[in-house]
């Protein structure tokens, strides 16, 4: 009998089993549910859980293979195999490097499967679920500037810039943070996504090498290696777990002489580390003897106290551009970012964003400031941060009664969690029962797998998600050898 939650296979039916297997595996893969590069289970964890033989499963596999939906790579296993053609594979593909760089190789269907699914059965969820968030903040804003200034919120293109009273209220949020910024030195962009890509498309150039957070932001890398630029992975675990090995870190910048250092500084995404002083003060002098630039991504930084370290207040914005927004705790749906940078940075960015889509949205921008100036947001913000440490602590207690443990003490909105066995063998008897992860490969600049994954503070604390994880880690472990 199959194993686990997989629904059972018809035998006796028209269609041989391995036809049925093969089926199921061909409709996940077109419904985005097993994303490109994803690993399949072995041979025999397959044949286990769904009750057939290994001889069914390799037929299963090889048709899948013949289907062009599989690869097959040596000593590792089996694949999703990339949607583009191979040809279109070989030219995108940058040249050789001694440094890991291979991206995730489907960013995209990362973005689509989190954000389709249903946040209470999304433990892997990138973002706050939509119950979280406060949509009335944002149409009281509209309704008061609509009543207050009709006419002047319809006409015209805006500012290059972004909304003159926006800047201004973000230069009073950056000053609490300890950001000393006018509003000249502010640029808004449609979300900090777009500010992101700003950054690489005027500062950077086709073969720089820029050093990223491994674990990362898998569509970053992406992002980037699209570019052309060689990715120079830093891993996240040095300092105590609060923040980049800067031993590794100082080593690629001797090395590879990098242009810059893409990191998240606060509540960092996976791992929910945030810099302390002492590392932010070592990182900041490393820029200067290796003459890069740093990009801080402070997207989460509305779910951090204030008083956590910003490298934008310790540098002054002399090395580092500054960039966040408001989707992670408005709403996905209103594409308001910013950028704080030194005005010889700033001219350029300006440029590409003309270029790129001439202005952003007066209107949304200009609510925005609204909810800023009266407090709204703050308060907003206020009850999130409370609301998450309630679900930190009871997460803390779910996974300690299955016998699970972090690689650092969660905080913000991310855990992440070592379960002792491999993620991405885990994903798909999860997906089975229900459950949407975030296996730790998909984080890694070089796919690497690992026992780590991450967790979702919002979305995770149904006590039925951990019985299911926890049987999942048994199943793949098998039964335990007799005393």
């Amino acid at each position: 009998m199959p194993t686990g939650t997989h629904p059972p296979l018809q035998r006796g039916a028209s269609q041989p089993l391995a036809g049925q297997l093969a089926e199921r595996y061909a409709q996940r893969i077109r419904e985005r549910l097993l994303l490109p590069g994803a690993r399949l289970p072995s041979v025999r964890d397959c044949a286990r859980q769904h009750g057939v033989s290994p001889h069914t499963v390799v037929a299963a596999y090889d048709q899948l293979q013949a289907a062009g939906l599989l690869e097959a790579r040596r000593q590792r296993g089996f694949f999703v195999r990339e949607s583009r053609p191979a040809n279109a594979r070989a030219a995108a593909r940058p040249p050789a490097t001694p440094v890991p760089r291979q991206a995730p190789m489907d960013a995209t269907a990362l973005i689509r499967g989190m954000f389709e699914a249903d946040a209470a059965r999304s433990p892997g969820l990138g973002t706050l679920p939509a119950d979280w968030l406060d949509p009335t903040l944002l149409q009281s804003a509209l309704r008061r500037l609509n009543a207050a200034d009709a006419q002047g919120l319809q006409v015209g293109y805006g500012e290059p810039n972004g909304d003159a009273r926006l800047r201004a209220a973000l230069a009073q949020r950056l000053g609490d943070l300890g950001i000393h910024a006018n509003p000249a030195q502010l640029l808004t962009t449609n979300g900090a996504t777009h500010a992101l890509d700003l950054i690489i498309r005027s500062q950077l150039q086709p073969g720089d090498a820029v050093l990223v957070d491994d674990p990362g932001w898998a569509i970053m890398f992406a992002r980037l290696t699209q570019a052309g630029i060689r990715l120079l992975p830093v891993p996240r675990a040095g300092q105590g777990g609060q923040g980049p090995d800067l031993d590794v870190l100082a080593a690629l910048a001797a090395q590879h002489a990098p242009r810059a250092y893409l990191t998240v500084s606060v509540l960092h995404n996976p791992t929910g580390h945030s810099l302390n002083l002492a590392t932010a003060h070592k990182l900041l002098r490393l820029a200067d003897a290796h003459d890069f630039f740093i990009v801080e991504d402070d997207s989460y930084g509305f779910l951090a106290p204030e008083h956590v370290p910003r490298l934008a207040a310790l540098d002054g914005l002399r090395r580092v551009t500054y960039v966040s927004g408001f989707s992670k705790v408005l709403t996905p749906a209103w594409r308001v970012g910013y950028l704080a940078a030194a005005p010889e940075r700033l001219r350029a960015l300006t440029d590409t964003k003309l270029l790129d889509g001439l202005t952003s949205s007066p209107v949304l921008e200009r609510a925005v400031a609204l909810c800023l100036e009266q407090g709204r947001l703050r308060r907003h913000a206020q009850r999130l941060r409370e609301r998450l440490a309630n679900a930190r602590q009871r997460i803390a207690a779910l996974a300690a009664k299955q016998g699970f443990a972090w690689a650092a003490p969660p905080d913000g909105l991310f855990g992440w969690l070592d379960v002792g066995v491999d993620t991405e063998r885990l994903a798909q008897p999860l997906l089975d029962a229900g459950w949407l992860t975030a296996p730790g490969a998909l984080f890694s600049a070089t796919r690497r797998p690992g026992s780590l994954m991450r967790i979702n503070m919002a979305t995770s604390q149904d006590p039925a998600f951990w019985r299911a994880l926890r049987a999942a880690v048994d199943d793949i472990r098998g039964p335990m050898p007799p005393p």
